[in-house]
């Protein structure tokens, strides 16, 4: 017998990211910059907790909305940080990275039909996470002479004001793009006054080069109808302890809860220790590595401009998002700098069909290979361009 796909599986395609890593994998002396992955380890006050909690057999479940010490923690770090108040007991919940909580978020709000509008260039997972859950997906375009902002603007000309839900990632990925707290207000005031819930990425929060963070949520009118999604992958270099949070009002985070505790029961324990000790004792660790991606920014995006390439001028997260050369396409570009040069890179359609005609790179990597990586690109340029 054969396997009927249902229709929602079978409007997703598989990740453009994974192809480009499969060919990386043929080749030997690779140097990738398209892993969204820190290339720190985790710090090791954090690790060391997870090991003792090992150690002395902690390894049951915990309570489906994680450990309440450490939302107890994480409530307070939030508060402390971002001016974000939420009740550890009924307003948090721990997930499996901040991917489940963005999947439960969509599952829970989001109805077959209902319109949900996701700013673009988007990270991979948000459209089809709301395709998964039955949404009708309604692209809305950020421009590289608006920094790849979101604005009132762009929600008008796609339509947005008839959308169900609003997604956006500040600081963004792939753009690196932030939005200070002047940029977010009008999009707080569009949100209220066309009654959408509003999904707020911030993973990438701790990585602002510029000002301070500010999160949507903080806007008057805004936390009774925002979801703020946050976690331990980037700022803490806890990948692969798949560690992260939900923050919003009780009776949303309850049901999100209500999906959470039949499929994952509750996130992992061991990572839960961890992310514990992580929140009280690593923000030196956390400061120093947010330093080094800082260098490592200003290093990749005056070279891009010195190989002759323009580039947006990231803020945020770790990444960049440079324009590819005439005569290329993004794909082409980045199949071919990869089989010739060996350096790995995304194309920006990836993202969005807004990402066309860039490419995404990720400066989570050390100084030293991403000097031969921008060599190697320099090289590539010059032999096509």
């Amino acid at each position: 017998m054969s396997f009927e796909l249902s229709e929602r599986v079978r409007q997703v395609p598989p990740s453009g990211i994974r192809r480009f890593f499969e060919i990386a994998e043929e080749r030997d002396e690779v140097i990738s910059l398209g892993v969204g992955e820190p290339d720190f380890a985790t710090p090791w006050a954090a690790r060391d907790a997870a090991i003792t909690s090992l150690e002395q057999g902690k390894t049951s479940y915990t309570a489906n909305r994680g450990r309440r010490d450490l939302r107890e923690a994480i409530a307070g770090y939030v508060a402390d940080r971002f001016d974000l108040g939420y009740d550890p007991d009924e307003e948090i919940i721990v997930t499996a990275g901040a991917s489940e909580a963005v999947d439960l978020a969509f599952r829970a709000f989001v109805d077959p039909g209902d319109t949900v509008a996701i700013a673009q260039p988007s990270y991979i997972s948000y459209e089809p996470g709301a395709i998964f859950a039955g949404g009708e997906v309604l692209p809305v375009p950020t421009r590289e002479e608006d920094d790849f902002r979101l604005t009132v603007e762009a929600l008008e000309r796609a339509g947005a004001d008839e959308a169900d839900m609003l997604v956006l990632c500040y600081p963004n990925n792939p753009t690196g793009a932030i939005m200070r707290a002047e940029d977010l207000a009008p999009i707080a005031a569009f949100a209220r006054e066309h009654d959408l819930v509003v999904l707020s990425d911030e993973i990438y929060a701790e990585l602002t080069y510029e000002g301070e963070h500010t999160s949507i949520a903080t806007f008057e009118g805004m936390r009774e109808r925002t979801i703020v999604f946050n976690g331990f992958s980037k700022a803490h270099a806890m990948t692969g302890l798949r560690l992260g949070y939900a923050l919003g009002p009780a009776d949303a985070i309850g049901a999100m809860n209500k999906i959470h505790q039949y499929t994952m029961l509750s996130a992992p324990t061991t990572a839960q220790y961890a992310a514990l000790e992580a929140l009280d004792s690593c923000d030196d660790e956390v400061r120093e590595m947010v330093d080094q991606y800082d260098r490592r920014r200003r290093f990749v995006l005056s070279r891009f401009r010195e190989i002759g390439m323009d580039v947006f001028e990231a803020k945020g997260a770790f990444y960049c998002f440079p324009e590819v050369p005439e005569g290329f396409t993004a794909e082409e570009f980045a199949e071919d700098a990869l089989r010739e040069q060996g350096v790995a890179v995304v194309p920006g359609d990836v993202f969005g069909t807004d990402g066309e005609g860039h490419l995404r790179v990720s400066y989570a990597t050390g100084l030293p290979d991403l000097r031969e990586a921008m060599n190697r690109l320099e090289a590539f340029v010059g032999d096509h361009v």
